[in-house]
């Protein structure tokens, strides 16, 4: 459930920023396949993918993390 409300905050940010998925992949040296699970919530990233993922979007963790949810790290 975790995994699935980072995941869609992401993509909503990644959207909204103009990047593809490909795109935001190629930036932040990940595969595809893995930025898909990423967003459908089928992998929770790490703190280190998190802080990659907020700098690529140049938003904060705070910012990127679901509301009902805090600051989990």
């Amino acid at each position: 459930m975790e995994a699935e409300k980072w995941g869609r905050r992401i993509r909503a940010y990644r959207k909204l920023k103009g990047f593809t998925q490909e795109g935001f992949s190629n930036e932040l040296g990940i595969s595809v396949s893995i930025m898909g699970e990423i967003e459908r919530g089928g992998r929770m990233p790490s703190k280190e993918m998190l802080t990659k993922i907020s700098n690529a979007l140049k938003v904060s963790i705070e910012e990127l993390s679901p509301p009902e949810n805090g600051n989990i790290y």
